[in-house]
């Protein structure tokens, strides 16, 4: 299968800079970039892409064998690596991807040199000695509402995951993406999102990594991302004055500024 296609692959920016790959999280696909990109271009060619089941990705490559872990979306990444043959890549994911980055990184290290993390959560249920965020309860809820009705799911929880009441225009772009999204497919990805655990996956990453947080966010707790530095030798972490769960979108600045300047020393 053409994986360009597949994947619906931009490549953009500078052709002889160093690779920034960036992942989006569920519900959304490479669109939610579209304000940091204009900013990372100038110094980076950036690759974009969306996993299979979201955005405009081929849906005839939808697999739910395949989509019902998180290994399966580390192989989408693994192949838009080698159909591009992508070297010393810069990883950047939001949110659940970046457990897929982490994961993809132990799969094939000989092609990635760093890692940002834009709001990680390795689990999203609490337990013992360890704050996600969630109760168990609250998962099982929440999958019952989106498996039930998706798209008022969407409706009600977009505007709450991307926080900044102040700026509506911001969840409704959320709801949008969250919306056109086909349900089906939807409900996998956010079983394998919610019901994930990759804590022990953390201790495998052996490069430089950024983890990068908002100050307030009621999908990944400020918690979280300590335990993520924690646990990952050598990694920073940088709070962002911001709220929500988007932070590309909501300090699109803040953010790229953040995942440039550490990316240039990380080098």
């Amino acid at each position: 299968m053409d994986i360009r296609r597949r994947n619906n692959i931009t490549v953009t920016g500078r052709a002889d800079g160093p690779v920034l790959l960036l992942a989006h999280g569920f519900g959304c696909d490479q669109n939610m970039w579209r304000l940091v990109v204009p900013m990372l271009v100038e110094d980076f060619r950036v690759v974009l892409f969306d996993y299979v089941g979201s955005g405009r990705a081929d849906p005839s490559a939808w697999d739910e064998r395949r989509y019902s872990s998180l290994e399966g979306y580390a192989q989408d990444v693994l192949d838009v690596c080698e159909e591009l043959d992508l070297r010393d890549v810069a990883f950047v994911g939001h949110s659940v991807s970046a457990m897929v980055g982490v994961l993809a990184a132990a799969k094939a290290p000989q092609r990635f040199s760093s890692l940002v993390m834009v709001a990680p959560s390795p689990r999203y249920i609490d337990d013992d000695g360890y704050r996600g965020g969630f109760s168990a309860e609250d998962i099982d809820e929440l999958l019952e509402s989106l498996e039930s009705n998706y798209l008022g799911w969407s409706a009600t929880m977009a505007p709450v995951i991307m926080g900044n009441a102040d700026r509506p225009e911001l969840g409704q772009e959320l709801t949008a993406s969250f919306c056109a999204t086909d349900p089906d497919m939807a409900r996998v990805f956010a079983r394998t999102t919610f019901l994930s655990d990759s804590r022990e996956d953390l201790r495998t990453i052996t490069v430089p990594t950024l983890v990068l947080e908002c100050s307030q966010d009621v999908i990944a707790p400020r918690e979280v991302g300590a335990y993520v530095r924690d646990a990952i030798p050598g990694s920073r972490l940088v709070t962002l004055d911001a709220t929500g769960h988007c932070p590309q979108l909501s300090a699109s600045q803040a953010t790229a500024e953040a995942i440039t300047g550490f990316i240039n020393v990380a080098r």
